[in-house]
């Protein structure tokens, strides 16, 4: 299970702790020239973490299930080795498939902003015409 879920149950020093270690496999992978893609990745499963990990309770079941510090690991594992390997497809797609997911979440939060002020706009306009 690992001891990322562990500390998450001690609120907020708990989470900070689990990414602090997480931050370190990510500053080790740098001193191990580990390709930029692969980085990025492991930066994503580090801010998966700290920001699903954030939310009481459910974060704790996403750390169990996620586990950004052992896929963490093995990235390391897999590129830091005594052979230079190149970052693969999987890389590029998990990546580009996060990049989009933030673009289309944030497309919606400002239709959403966009929605509620359109609302409050109407709502206020019958407001002051009833009076």
């Amino acid at each position: 299970m690992g001891l990322d879920p562990i500390l998450g149950l001690v609120p907020g020093i708990g989470d900070a702790l689990a990414n602090i270690a997480g931050s370190a496999i990510l500053i080790i992978a740098v001193q191990l020239n580990v390709p930029k893609i692969v980085l990025i990745r492991m930066g994503l499963n580090v801010a998966a973490n700290a920001l699903i990990g954030a939310i009481p309770i459910l974060g704790d079941i996403f750390s169990i299930w996620f586990r950004s510090n052992a896929k963490n690991a093995d990235l390391l594992e897999r590129y830091a080795g005594s052979e230079r390997r190149r970052a693969g497809l999987d890389d590029w797609l998990f990546v580009a498939g996060i990049i989009s997911a933030v673009v289309l979440i944030g497309f919606g939060i400002i239709l959403a902003i966009v929605w509620v002020i359109g609302w409050l706009g109407a709502a206020w306009g019958r407001a002051f015409n009833d009076s």
